[in-house]
């Protein structure tokens, strides 16, 4: 009797261990899963903060060239519908280019670039530009065209980076007659 109340005990002991250890097993599963489950919340997190400076970044430059084409214009736009800025093949002339869609006329040829975060003195360079004027394609390298760069590569425009090549954006300034 003595060795069957012992063999239950042993088979409810080990049944047990076996019920600790699956119990174990399953809480560590669950702790990875939601570990991994938090690393891929931050990722993505990341990658959205990411896409959305991206975005900023392209916006801003849209604004400062739609700024730059008001301001190089002799009339500062006119005619009775909007002008517009488009982003500058860098092969082609912007009277050209202009003179391919509805708004004919080229008012400039504008090249931008920025630096980042906020100016902490009234010395330091926050942008150059240039004027390049309609007529010929002028700086011709492919680094200044916005429709064969990188979406990234908005990036690289920072007027005072040392470490790396700094490029402008060009853009054509056009109106209907």
């Amino acid at each position: 009797m003595m060795r069957m109340i012992a063999a239950t005990l042993l088979v409810m002991a080990m049944t047990v261990q076996t019920q600790v250890a699956a119990c174990s097993i399953e809480d560590e599963i669950l702790q990875m899963v939601t570990i991994g489950s938090k690393l891929e919340y931050q990722r993505q997190i990341e990658t959205l903060k990411t896409e959305l400076r991206r975005e900023a970044a392209w916006y801003s430059i849209h604004v400062a060239a739609a700024a730059a084409c008001r301001g190089s214009t002799e009339t500062g736009g006119s005619g009775p519908h909007a002008n517009v800025v488009l982003a500058k093949e860098n092969t082609r002339s912007c009277t050209d280019q202009c003179a391919s869609t509805e708004y004919t006329i080229c008012d400039a040829d504008v090249a931008i670039q920025g630096s980042f975060g906020k100016a902490t003195s009234y010395q330091e360079k926050v942008g150059n530009y240039y004027n390049y004027g309609c007529g010929s394609p002028g700086n011709q390298n492919v680094l200044f065209d916005e429709v064969k760069a990188g979406n990234d590569d908005i990036f690289d425009l920072d007027v005072n980076s040392k470490s790396k090549y700094s490029s402008y954006y060009r853009f054509c300034c056009c109106r209907i007659p």
